[in-house]
């Protein structure tokens, strides 16, 4: 039986709305992250009020976490599972299942890899880490540095004189151009692989009303309708693209990707290589225009580009939180947690945590351990994409700052409409080349 999307709104998105409201009146202040607009704007003074000497806070259903060393112990421990179908109770969960047999239209639900545990997610990640080795990765960068210095001669055949928006001409058009690299498809296709990412990328936020999430599937079922024609140009016609690799190929043992698991894969490296890129893009220019002297230090010293890659990413990470979901009875710093109980970790806070960061509300690109952030997970959900998405920050940072010294932004940029995707969606810059010295 299939649920209407409707059915499937209430049973996961309209249920968390109505405890979300349940704990706003109470006052609950662990779940303002959630609901209050000002927090989602900054959440660090309120990760803040939530840093107590126990390693667990009580959160909207289940148990919370701001520290580092109880985040990184849940994330990696064999007790803990995902949290999908949004963290939905079991008899949700599998109703949802099995009324969602051989679909694959959403990233936080099965056979997503964000929402799989072993044995499937040890055979997914198996068959695509191929698709993400080192020397993969490599060739990619070549091509990424190509892509940023064909955007910025557009940019610069726009006037360095006339403002533009950074988020709309550069930080999106990126990452989403290396997409269509991985996904062997036209770059002509980019604007609707952008509009696809961000209704995927949406569901990730919990609480959607109904209007966006029928808004989100339409998108996401015009994107899986245009994949499974993909698929079939791809094995006629098989490129040197990592989803050629993933359609055509089998390990070792035979095994290869059912057409669901290739859905369900494709619409993860969109919603989630795409948005966490644009997002960490966005972030570093709006904090390299707070800290000038480490902008300038970054111009004396460019081999600090990739740690401060990291550092952007620790400071301001991306995406701000993640969920387990304890298989069994088991303990975490002493504390006891019960089957089925979730567990959020508020990987915002985890990457400030005082324990681990010195000075951890400094933002600073020479930070010896900034790569200890928990932005892109731990354990064997890691995210596969991260050294990729480092390089893609890496190089579109670097290359804009190389053309444009004397970049500022113009009033201050506009933060996305969600709590866990952490971005902007607008940022308006003046790029005359003026030196770094002279920015105010």
């Amino acid at each position: 039986m299939q649920l209407p999307d409707t059915a499937r709104w209430a049973l996961t998105h309209g249920l968390i709305r109505l405890v979300m409201r349940r704990e706003t009146r109470k006052g609950n202040l662990n779940t303002r992250f959630l609901t209050d607009r000002a927090v989602q704007l900054d959440p660090y003074p309120h990760y803040e009020q939530l840093r107590t000497d126990g390693p667990f806070s009580s959160g909207l259903a289940g148990k919370l976490t701001v520290h580092h060393a109880v985040g990184t112990e849940v994330l990696r421990a064999e007790d803990f599972g995902t949290a999908s179908f949004g963290g939905a109770p079991r008899p949700i969960r599998r109703l949802l299942s099995a009324s969602a047999a051989g679909a694959a239209r959403s990233v936080v639900e099965p056979p997503s890899m964000l929402a799989v545990d072993p044995p499937d997610h040890s055979r997914y990640r198996k068959l695509v880490t191929r698709a993400f080795t080192a020397k993969a990765v490599k060739a990619l960068r070549v091509r990424t540095e190509e892509v940023a210095v064909e955007l910025l001669d557009d940019i610069d055949r726009r006037g360095v004189r006339e403002p533009v928006d950074l988020v709309r001409l550069y930080a999106s058009q990126l990452p989403v151009i290396v997409i269509c690299e991985i996904l062997g498809a036209p770059t002509s296709m980019k604007d609707e692989f952008l509009a696809w990412g961000d209704g995927a990328a949406a569901s990730l936020d919990p609480g959607m009303s109904r209007q966006q999430y029928l808004e989100a599937q339409r998108g996401i079922d015009a994107l899986l309708d245009w994949m499974r024609g993909h698929f079939e140009t791809l094995r006629r016609n098989p490129g040197e693209d990592i989803l050629s690799e993933l359609v055509t190929t089998a390990d070792t043992d035979g095994e290869r990707l059912t057409e669901t698991e290739l859905l369900a894969t494709s619409l993860l490296v969109l919603a989630a290589g795409f948005e966490t890129t644009v997002n960490l893009i966005g972030n570093g220019i709006a904090l390299l225009q707070q800290h000038p002297e480490q902008r300038a230090l970054l111009t004396e010293q460019p081999a600090l580009w990739p740690n401060a890659v990291d550092e952007m990413l620790r400071f301001d990470s991306p995406v701000q939180r993640t969920a387990r979901r304890a298989l069994r009875d088991t303990e975490i710093a002493g504390v006891g947690v019960r089957e089925e109980e979730l567990v959020l970790i508020l990987l915002g806070a985890t990457n400030r945590d005082p324990k681990v960061f010195e000075q951890p509300n400094t933002f600073d690109v020479t930070r010896r351990n900034a790569g200890k952030h928990l932005a892109f997970s731990s354990g064997i959900h890691y995210c596969l994409g991260a050294s990729l998405a480092k390089m893609e920050g890496e190089v579109a940072l670097r290359a804009l700052y190389d053309r444009f010294p004397g970049l500022t932004l113009v009033g201050d940029p506009h933060r996305r409409p969600t709590s866990n995707l952490r971005g902007f969606d607008r940022m308006t810059a003046a790029l005359a080349p003026t030196p770094v010295g002279q920015i105010s």
